[in-house]
């Protein structure tokens, strides 16, 4: 498969504003009224990358996840879809997101995705994922396809 550079059917960017005053700052990393109708949270998790760390690239089968890049630090962000059924079917998208370009990222199921800190210092990540991780009570697998041990693998941080 050949990618191509391009806009990927069913995810949306919002970008965030950050208010600031003598206390510090404040973010809102998402709103109800800003995500797409069928879009419903049902957890939420904070993931600190170190400098030149990579996670993924892997894609879910029913997950949608909701990432927030607020900072601090930076991330590469790149999405792959890889859904044949889409109208975008091998398009590729990158974004550099975080402190310096603060945004909430939807990315839908079968969209393969990764994100690697190319910051300095450790860098966070906020995640609302619509599904909980291994269901109820953690008792069912994992919805994901990881794709970063295969050295054959075409997604590439």
């Amino acid at each position: 498969m050949e990618w191509k550079s391009g806009e990927i059917e069913g995810v949306f960017v919002v970008e965030l504003t950050r208010h600031e005053d003598s206390r510090g700052y404040l973010i809102e990393v998402f709103r109800r009224d800003e995500l797409p109708a069928k879009i419903e949270p049902a957890m939420s998790y904070l993931s600190v990358t170190l400098p030149g760390q990579s996670r993924g690239p892997h894609e879910h089968r029913d997950q949608t996840d909701v990432f927030s890049f607020t900072g601090p630090g930076d991330f590469r962000l790149k999405l792959w879809d890889n859904r044949e059924s889409s109208a975008t079917y091998g398009n590729f998208s990158e974004f550099v997101l975080g402190e310096t370009s603060l945004a909430t990222v939807i990315i839908p199921p079968g969209v393969v995705h990764g994100y690697k800190n190319i910051s300095k210092r450790p860098a966070m990540v906020l995640n609302y994922p619509n599904r909980l991780y291994r269901g109820e009570g953690k008792r069912e697998e994992v919805d994901e396809i990881r794709h970063e041990d295969d050295p054959g693998c075409p997604f590439k941080l």
